[in-house]
């Protein structure tokens, strides 16, 4: 789950960590009056919404007077804005953060991820910050520094010091940055974050070092421990489909093309979509209804797809073992005649009471292509679709 900078900040808050003190604001009204709250010289308006590259889409203005500031939250409540995070269609900016500016003396980059590879908690850092690290990993990793740290000791101080050299923080602020880098750690942990990302980490002309962004992913299998943090979702920056979806216990992801695939465990998944591409379809989802899907939430993910008008087609491809191929079956059917299925539907069973499951389509009366394996299922959808 993604939450927005200014509730990053409130969280990095708790856990002693500087950040500029700011104000949302949903209006341009409620911007000016947080301006005058803040009686700072220099105010910044910032666009909140769930993508990175907000600076360069526009998305943060600096403000001398309140004059500006009015003017800038006119520009930016209710634009859409269009980043290499949001795709093309942009994310309409509907809440601000305005916030006191500082004298930026170097700007750095901070990350504390889960390092797949090595099952650890992984801290990076880089004296180029300010800029996506994904430019910087790719064009000169070598100024990229990594520490992967022991979850039975935690972050050490010899690690973040060893950072904090690499990265040429000013000798006299290294151990400001330590207990920030440590304070960042806990509140990864204590969280259960999936990403806790700073950039930029600022240093200031008055010798602060403190958090001009903050970028926070949490565990969704962790929430029901963070009622606090659940408290802070934005429904409107997520897709209507994937919120549907979470309600049924759907795992589902929108992607851009117009074959919906629905299969259950998250490897068959990951398959399906490849040999989908590799007959030459794109497909627009990912769903896995899991492995004790019932009747009522196959109903429910069929229609999820359908929702989507990209869709030209689906494939159902289920492996039954947990899963009954006539439990999908009989969902399947359900499905279709609820939405008056328009749209080619090729479906491959294999597994538990497979010949029970192709009995019921058979039976159905529908137009449903039955396929014997996932590349003839794959290749029929492909063909149907084109």
């Amino acid at each position: 789950m993604n939450i927005h900078e200014y509730q990053g900040k409130q969280v990095l808050k708790q856990y002693g960590l500087a950040v500029p003190e700011g104000r949302v604001a949903f209006t341009v009204d409620e911007a000016v009056k947080a301006a005058e709250e803040l009686d700072s010289p220099v105010v910044v308006v910032k666009a909140q919404i769930h993508a990175g590259g907000r600076g360069k889409a526009g998305g943060v203005k600096v403000a001398k007077h309140l004059d500006e500031v009015r003017v800038y939250a006119q520009e930016l409540l209710g634009k859409v804005l269009v980043t290499h995070q949001t795709g093309p269609e942009g994310k309409e900016v509907k809440r601000l953060l305005i916030e006191t500016g500082c004298d930026i003396k170097k700007e750095y980059y901070i990350g504390v991820v889960v390092d797949r590879s090595t099952g650890r908690v992984v801290m990076m850092a880089s004296e180029e910050g300010g800029t996506e690290i994904e430019e910087v990993a790719a064009k000169t990793p070598e100024k990229i520094f990594k520490e992967v740290i022991d979850p039975a000791v935690g972050l050490q101080n010899y690690q973040a010091r060893r950072l904090a050299y690499a990265i040429n923080i000013p000798n006299e602020l290294v151990g400001k940055a330590v207990k920030f880098m440590a304070a960042l750690y806990k509140a990864f942990v204590d969280m259960d974050c999936s990403i806790a990302e700073i950039n930029p980490l600022v240093v200031t002309g008055e010798g602060e070092v403190l958090a001009l962004d903050a970028k926070l992913n949490f565990d969704s299998n962790a929430l029901f421990r963070h009622k606090d943090i659940l408290g802070l979702r934005d429904l409107e920056e997520e897709d209507a489909k994937e919120i549907e979806a979470s309600k049924y216990d759907l795992s589902y992801i929108a992607l851009e093309g117009n074959i919906g695939c629905m299969v259950n465990g998250a490897g068959l998944a990951m398959a399906t979509m490849d040999i989908i591409k590799y007959y030459g379809g794109e497909p627009a989802n990912f769903l896995d209804v899991g492995g004790g899907a019932t009747a009522e939430k196959v109903t429910e993910a069929f229609k999820i797809i359908l929702s989507d008008q990209k869709v030209n087609g689906i494939f159902v491809n289920i492996f039954g073992g947990i899963m009954r191929c006539d439990v999908i079956a009989s969902g399947i059917v359900e499905a279709a005649k609820q939405v008056e299925l328009n749209r080619p539907l090729v479906v491959r069973l294999e597994g538990t009471n497979v010949g029970l499951g192709k009995n019921i389509l058979a039976d159905s009366g529908l137009d449903i292509v039955s396929a014997d394996s996932m590349a003839d299922g794959a290749r029929k959808i492909v063909e149907l679709v084109s």
